[in-house]
């Protein structure tokens, strides 16, 4: 009589075996029992399905667990962009990610240690602030740049007017427009000009009984060239209303590479009373709103801003206060970085990059690259850069890793700009593109890299 086979399934451990093995029941500890039981369960299906045998379960399992309890993924940002709205915009500093440790437990956040009474929230980043634009006499800060603006006309400009241009009633974003944000507060918007030029007498003539402020949006994401005329900040003052300024991409103090970009002590000292900002853009910091009030109008102005009720739906976190109070003190960010960096440098690296992998058997060479800041800043400026020229297929091959690479595809191939890459992420570059693990000889089979 012949023994009939056992079924193989029926050696597919049992899902509180495999919970009890030491290394997944720490991976449990860290990231969640329901997380890693869903994952073994995946690879026990593997098994009943044949593509594994049953003891390669656990460490199939083990494998198929992700690095934390987030479904966020690291990315190396090799586009040539500094400021990727996609990935995040700006990278935090060492000394952010440190003072995000420290705010991520309890903290002193609302609380004077000396007196063991309330202290005032913020009061560290708000102080840092000040003194990175010494010529602001108050501040705020929201959660993001539309934030700002919706606070300032819903306290300041509800059932009044605002007077702009209408070259600066810009969509920000995602189908998102300035026009819309400053409605929905319940503002009316009184426009100037014409789309190419504007004048001092436009907004003069355009001022009356109901004017709430004047508002000066940069564009930040396009360029209109040609017949155009722009009033500055300073010949808006003396109109008897407050001036506003929406600089948007966070640029505390003038910046020589970008000398059209508007920086928020300039407009301070040209006379406008408010200037609103992002921090996650040039700033280099965490997504935030930044109001910068200057003396006398401004400062009350800000005030105001602080006890008006809807401020408490728009406040920060205790961890964008941590982050963005150690990006104002601490080393220069990975943004500003980037920015500065020296193009003969960035054409080494490209170069020691390209040697390394080609080294490997990878059809790869350094070329010269231009990069940009993105984010909503500085549009229309190109940045001398250097990059890694690889064959195009290597672009979807690199998002599919771990981490992720994300390049850039330019006349059939793909791109690896190293000017937003910190120099510290080379080694995981060339990792990342050996773990690729093909490449195409003369456009045939693909093979190993060496």
């Amino acid at each position: 009589m012949t023994t009939a086979p056992s079924d193989p399934r029926r050696r597919v451990p049992r899902t509180d075996v495999l919970l009890a093995e030491p290394r997944i029941a720490a991976a449990a500890g860290r990231l969640g029992r329901a997380l890693v039981k869903d994952v073994v369960a995946a690879a026990q299906q593997r098994a009943r399905l044949g593509e594994i045998a049953p003891d390669e379960v656990a460490g199939a399992a083990l494998a198929a667990l992700p690095r934390t309890a987030t479904g966020l993924r690291p990315v190396l940002n090799a586009t040539g962009v500094l400021l990727h709205t996609n990935l995040g915009r700006a990278p935090l500093s060492v000394a952010a990610r440190e003072a995000l440790a420290v705010a991520a437990g309890t903290c002193d956040v609302e609380l004077d240690l000396t007196t063991g009474g309330r202290g005032q929230r913020g009061s560290a980043a708000i102080d840092a602030l000040l003194a990175a634009v010494p010529g602001a006499a108050a501040a705020h800060l929201v959660n993001n740049g539309a934030a700002a603006l919706a606070l300032l006309a819903t306290a300041v400009a509800a059932g009044r007017e605002i007077v702009v241009a209408r070259g600066e009633l810009v969509e920000i974003g995602d189908g998102f427009r300035i026009p819309d944000l400053l409605a929905a507060t319940g503002a009316r918007l009184r426009e100037v000009g014409t789309t190419n030029r504007v004048t001092r007498a436009d907004y003069a003539g355009a001022i009356g009984e109901d004017t709430a402020f004047v508002l000066k949006v940069h564009p930040s994401n396009f360029v209109v060239t040609g017949f155009t005329r722009a009033a500055d900040v300073a010949e808006l003052t003396g109109l008897g209303v407050p001036v506003v300024a929406d600089i948007g991409s966070g640029l505390l103090a003038p910046h020589p590479l970008l000398p059209d970009e508007p920086d928020a002590a300039t407009a301070l000292a040209r006379g406008a009373d408010l200037v609103t900002a992002s921090g996650d853009k040039l700033l280099g910091g965490p997504q935030a709103g930044l109001l910068l009030g200057g003396p006398g109008r401004g400062a009350e102005l800000v005030q105001r801003l602080r006890r008006h009720p809807i401020a408490r739906a728009l406040r920060v976190d205790k961890l964008t206060l941590a982050a963005f109070e150690a990006t104002l003190r601490g080393p220069a960010t990975p943004t500003a970085a980037a920015l500065d960096a020296d193009p003969a440098i960035l054409r080494a690296r490209a170069r020691n990059l390209a040697d390394r992998l080609a080294g490997r058997g990878v059809q790869a060479f350094a070329v010269d690259s231009a990069a940009t800041v993105g984010g909503g800043g500085a549009p229309g400026v190109t940045l001398p850069s250097a990059a890694v020229s690889l064959p195009e297929r290597f672009a979807a091959a690199l998002r599919a890793g771990d981490p992720a690479v994300l390049g850039r595809l330019e006349h059939g191939r793909c791109l690896l700009d190293v000017r937003a890459l910190p120099p510290e992420a080379d080694d995981a570059l060339v990792a990342a593109v050996l773990a690729t693990g093909t490449r195409r000889a003369d456009d045939g089979d693909p093979i190993p890299c060496r």
